[in-house]
Order: structure tokens, then sequence, then C-alpha cells
């Protein structure tokens, strides 16, 4: 068992609760081989939308080009939706340097300086081009 397979049990366990504060499980459609893949990623919420944040060599999300139809599985419910990959390195510095101040441990991960409160500029445009984020909009 590896640590996806791990986190994909837990996370459709009773033992949920653990870990879905912040990482669900997204079923998406491969598009050449058509098959459903199922993944753990981790989450945050932002009004109506749930973002996940990611690397760019990662090759799951290129399945999501142009929005797709997804399920997720978030809190231990399961609820259908569309995501949306955003590419556009100037959207992601926007959406990063939001994200880094709500989550500022995530800074020291990503080699991105924090001043005070707010994330350092040129570090947030080295990181862009390594990351992307992901826009689900989930249905009812």
């Amino acid at each position: 068992m590896n640590g996806n397979d791990f986190m994909t049990w837990v996370l459709r366990s009773p033992l949920h609760g653990l870990l879905s504060a912040s990482t669900m499980l997204v079923t998406l459609k491969g598009r050449k081989s058509g098959k459903a893949i199922t993944l753990p990623v981790n989450y945050f919420q932002e009004g109506e939308n749930l973002w996940v944040i990611t690397n760019r060599s990662r090759n799951w999300w290129r399945n999501l080009r142009g929005g797709a139809q997804v399920e997720v599985l978030l809190r231990r419910q399961a609820k259908l939706g569309s995501a949306l990959p955003v590419l556009d390195e100037k959207e992601v510095e926007g959406l990063l340097a939001k994200y880094l101040v709500r989550f500022p441990q995530a800074a020291k991960v990503m080699g991105i300086g924090i001043e005070g409160a707010i994330p350092n500029k040129n570090d947030i445009m080295r990181v862009s081009s390594d990351r992307l984020f992901v826009k689900f909009t989930l249905l009812g």
C-alpha cells in the first residue's frame, strides 16, 4: 500500500475526520485512457469554490485542461462538479499571493520569503512558473 492508497482508505473510512479538513479525493477521467483516476489532493475553500495548488510537472491536472467533470469525496460526501486548471502565470501569481497570506506556513516549503505578513513578490514570480491552481466548482 502506497501513501495515496493509505490516504484514500482513510478518507473513505469513519476516520476521515483526521484528514477531511484539508484533503479530499478527486475522481477524474483520463483523457487518453478513458479510465477513472482517483487521487487524494490537499484543498482549501474560498467561497463556493475549492482550490488545489499543484506542481506543473504533475500529470493528473492535464486531464482537466479546458475544464472537465469530476467527482470529489469531500468530508466523506460524494459531490459532482467541474474542475478547471488556472495556467496563466500572472493569474497564478495573484492566487499564490492570496494563498500565502492565508497559509503562510506553505511559503517555507515553496522557498518563498515572507516579510511581515507579505509574501516576497520576486519569489512568487519565480515559483508561479512551477505551480498552478485547479478551481473546483461543485454542483448543489
